[in-house]
């Protein structure tokens, strides 16, 4: 059994593999092929694809337990296996032949952003599409992209049909494919490195009609019960479990630099601390997040109240794993100041992770 209490998924094999090409990766601000192909024979990016895609669907608390043991391992893998396999949430969207050709084979990945921060011009057969796209982790290996862009009114449109309502911009998500995508190399932070987070850029690129689809339409594999879990608080359950996998290995590393250096009893107990806060604000989670799928399977859906307690406890499952390191890593000594210290790295990998958008609470 795992600390994140699924059974065990990398053979011991796999798991020396993961850990000894971490530095590297970190450094080199790259994922290695052999990392990917371990991923790729799990079809952990396939976790939310059809069975008939050559995915391996999976209920969303398993999977959440995947991305926990995932990110203890390694946070840049945990976190690239999160985004890739939230990517499979699209097959139920697009075309079902659409669907076969980007999802069904071994190493089928995407990589995108919802951010509608380009614009898409109708011509006929399709749209010709423009703009850039920022955080895009997995881009250096994506075979498909996605990317919303904003739908510019073209001349004579007034019998066009439009998904929008009056007053308000079309937006689309497109399809694209690698040859049709820039990689600009500008993800800089200083944890979570080897996540290929890069931003993305296509210049008049051609999408046909049917490589585009709508977020709020459903197009297929309508018995799958995670298309039906709203996307907002899924993404934030996703997030909150590879916070939470990060913090354990951190938690990890700390101890063992403390017991390396003899530190004092009071080290000792904030760590204890950190474990035991950690422990129950992942338990409180994991009920909340099971009682959702179970709803989700009773009624077919979320109510109000669910989606917004299932938002509150990953915020704070996010927020309690972030405490872990705020609180001990100044107290672990100039050892864990340097960057190929095990420890700084998850700390930093768990800072990167704590700052996306999902997880942060303000109120």
């Amino acid at each position: 059994m795992t600390e994140s209490g699924g059974d065990m998924l990398f053979t011991n094999q796999q798991l020396r593999t993961i850990r000894e090409h971490a530095l590297s990766m970190d450094k080199e601000r790259q994922v290695t092929q052999e990392v990917l192909d371990i991923l790729y024979d799990h079809r952990l990016f396939h976790l939310f694809v059809p069975d008939e895609l050559e995915g391996r669907m999976t209920p969303l608390p398993e999977a959440t337990r995947i991305f926990q043991e995932s990110a203890r391992i390694d946070g840049n893998l945990g976190w690239l296996v999160t985004i890739g396999a939230g990517g499979g949430f699209f097959a139920a969207m697009m075309n079902p032949e659409v669907s076969r050709g980007v999802f069904a084979y071994r190493e089928a990945v995407i990589a995108g952003s919802g951010m509608p921060s380009g614009t898409a011009t109708r011509v006929e057969g399709g749209y010709v599409v423009n703009g850039s796209w920022r955080y895009c982790s997995g881009s250096t290996y994506a075979t498909t992209f996605t990317a919303n862009a904003v739908i510019e009114p073209a001349p004579n449109r007034n019998d066009a049909v439009s998904s929008s309502a009056p007053g308000e911009s079309e937006i689309r998500s497109f399809i694209l494919n690698p040859e049709q995508i820039d990689i600009l190399a500008d993800w800089n932070a200083f944890g979570l490195r080897a996540t290929g987070s890069h931003t993305i850029s296509a210049v008049d690129a051609f999408v046909p009609d049917d490589m585009t689809f709508l977020l709020t339409e459903t197009k297929g594999y309508v018995q799958e019960t995670i298309y039906r879990y709203p996307f907002l608080p899924f993404a934030q359950v996703s997030f909150a479990g590879v916070a939470a996998g990060i913090a354990e290995h951190f938690l990890e590393a700390a101890e063992a630099l403390a017991v390396q250096r003899g530190s004092s009893s009071y080290v000792i107990g904030k760590l204890e601390e950190c474990k035991a806060a950690l422990e129950q604000a992942m338990s409180v989670f994991y009920v909340t997040v099971e009682k959702s799928w179970e709803e989700l399977l009773r009624v077919g859906g979320l109510s109000a109240e669910t989606e917004a307690e299932v938002t509150a406890k990953s915020i704070a499952a996010a927020n309690t794993a972030l405490s872990c390191g705020q609180q001990l890593f100044p107290l672990l000594g100039l050892s864990a100041a340097m960057e190929d210290a095990e420890v700084n790295r998850c700390w930093r990998d768990l800072q990167t992770a704590c700052s996306h958008a999902l997880l942060r609470n303000f109120s």
